[in-house]
Parts: C-alpha cells; sequence; structure tokens
C-alpha cells in the first residue's frame, strides 16, 4: 500500500505518470490500481484518527506539548496509545517543541542583608500556601523590554500572582506579592517565600509588604540559579512555550498574551510533571477532594 500510494504522488506532485512509475518500481498497472482503490484497513483509519487527534492536541499546546503530555492528554480522552507510538507519529509529521535558549541573568545583588535559605532546594510542599517562590524575567518587545515578576506555589506549580513593568525594581515585586495574596483570599501568614538575593528582593519596600502579609522570606545563593531552580523553571517554559513563539509588537500587546497565557493555559490546562500529569488548578482541586473524603471517612469511623 505504500508504494501505491508512492506512485500516486509521484503524479500528483510531479505531474509523473501512473504508466512510467509503474514501470520504473516493476509493479503492474493493474496491480496499482488494485491498491490504490481497496478501502483503507480498520488499522489505518484508526492511525489516520490518531495522527489527527495528535495534531489537534499539538496545535492546542500552543505547539509546545511532546510525546509524554501528548500521550497523556489522548488517554484521558480514552485513546489506548503508548508514548513510543505517539512519539513515532509525531516525528514522522514533524512535531516537535523547540529547545530552551539561554537566557540572560538579571539578578543584581542587594546591598541590604539577606533572608536565610529555608528551602535548600527542596521545591515541594505538602499543601498549598506552605512555599511560594518567585523571580523576575525580561521578555522582548519591539517597544523594548518589559520585566514580569511571578509568585508560584510549590504545591501545585500554580501561579499565584504576576506583574510587569518597564522597569524590574520592588514596586514590581511588592505588586506579584499583593496579587498572589489577593489570589488566596488575603491569609497568607506564614507562607515561605522563596527568591534569589536580586536587589528588587533584599530592597525594604518588598520586606517591608512580606511583613504586612505575615510571608517569610527566603533567599538562595548569590549567582546560583539552582537555589531558586522551580522560579527559574516557570521562566524557561514561559520562554520555550510562547514568548520565543510570538513577535510581540508592543508592551501592551505582550501583557495580555502574557497574562493570558498564564491564566488561561498554564494554569487551567498546561500538564506539569510534578502533579502526575495535570494542570495546576486541577492538582490543587483534586488533592483538596481527595483529602475532605479521606477527613470525612476518618470523621465518620471515629463516630
Amino acid at each position: 500500500m505504500i508504494v501505491a500510494e508512492f506512485i500516486a504522488s509521484q503524479r500528483t506532485t510531479f505531474g509523473i505518470p501512473h504508466a512510467i512509475a509503474c514501470r520504473a518500481l516493476g509493479v503492474s498497472q493493474s496491480w496499482f490500481y488494485k491498491w490504490i482503490n481497496r478501502m483503507p484497513t480498520a488499522r489505518q483509519q484508526r492511525r489516520d484518527r490518531l495522527d489527527e487527534e495528535i495534531r489537534r492536541l499539538f496545535t492546542a499546546s500552543g505547539g509546545t506539548y511532546g510525546s509524554p503530555r501528548i500521550t497523556d492528554d489522548l488517554r484521558a480522552a480514552g485513546w489506548k496509545v503508548s508514548v513510543n507510538t505517539v512519539a513515532a507519529r509525531m516525528a514522522e509529521h514533524g512535531l516537535a517543541g523547540r529547545p530552551p535558549k539561554r537566557r540572560r541573568s538579571l539578578t543584581r545583588q542587594g546591598r541590604r542583608p539577606a533572608a536565610p535559605d529555608l528551602v535548600r532546594r527542596k521545591f515541594t510542599a505538602v499543601a498549598p500556601d506552605v512555599l511560594w517562590c518567585g523571580d523576575v524575567t525580561q521578555i522582548e518587545t519591539d517597544e523594548g523590554p518589559l520585566y514580569l515578576a511571578t509568585v508560584e506555589d510549590l504545591f501545585s506549580r500554580r501561579i499565584l500572582g504576576h506583574a510587569m513593568s518597564e522597569h524590574h525594581d520592588a514596586a514590581l515585586v511588592v505588586a506579584s506579592l499583593q496579587m498572589a495574596a489577593a489570589t488566596r483570599g488575603g491569609d497568607v501568614d506564614g507562607v515561605i517565600f522563596h527568591s534569589d538575593r536580586g536587589s528588587e528582593y533584599t530592597a525594604a519596600r518588598t520586606a517591608a509588604a512580606c511583613g504586612a502579609l505575615g510571608v517569610v522570606q527566603s533567599m538562595g545563593r548569590v549567582g546560583c540559579a539552582l537555589d531558586n531552580a522551580a522560579a527559574e523553571a516557570f521562566n524557561s517554559t514561559l520562554k520555550v512555550e510562547f514568548v520565543h513563539r510570538h513577535r510581540l509588537a508592543t508592551r501592551a500587546e505582550a501583557r495580555l498574551k502574557v497574562a493570558t497565557w498564564t491564566a488561561d493555559f498554564y494554569n487551567t490546562s498546561r500538564r506539569h510533571s510534578a502533579n502526575d500529569g495535570l494542570a495546576p488548578i486541577t492538582y490543587e482541586q483534586q488533592v483538596a477532594e481527595a483529602r475532605r473524603t479521606s477527613t470525612a471517612q476518618l470523621r465518620a469511623e471515629v463516630a
């Protein structure tokens, strides 16, 4: 069947008559017409449907999902398929994500005393609002750079707060923290907020905002990206999966599109390996429901 498809493609693509292609490949024209007119098998039909669904899911992800996440989406939709099969089909159709680009660090050590490192590269939390992390990254637009500050909950990898500005300063960080607190209903007393030792995070204004919210600051070492790897990982995801795939003409356009990508895709739809393949908000909801059910059963047993 592959040979017959090849012969047919030569007529369509290069104008080579079927008779000439059959003669060159040593097959009869009657054989060619028999195979080209045969109905596709059930296996071929399933493969075609699978290819169509893979392309749809890849497009829906903004062209960023690799075979593991595409496989998770397929299985969630009821497909029984292996990650190796998905990888092979994606490779055949040239579907692959872009490699990350190296970014220039924005960290400039502040003059004020830094907070101790309370995290020690253990970027996990047993519940929401136990451990947050944050960082500032630069987004290029035709108008010039736009700076983005984020606050991420390390329980679910959910972006709770973000702020964007033409300047990377303490005001930007404080705005992202205030949004994160508002997202959690305002009561965030005791949350550990981990960052690098950039001047934005060691500033008196940031310390005052953390104090007012009851947030405890934690900071990694100078010049060591691994000490804030979780926040760096989000920046990389944002750049590779979205920013580097679009030309952002203005800062206003960048603000809108980054905010939309974060709220409508990253937090709600993008599968995360740290969440057993679930999106951050979905993961929070499922864990909360499981804990409520477990608590109710325990109370019923005690009663």
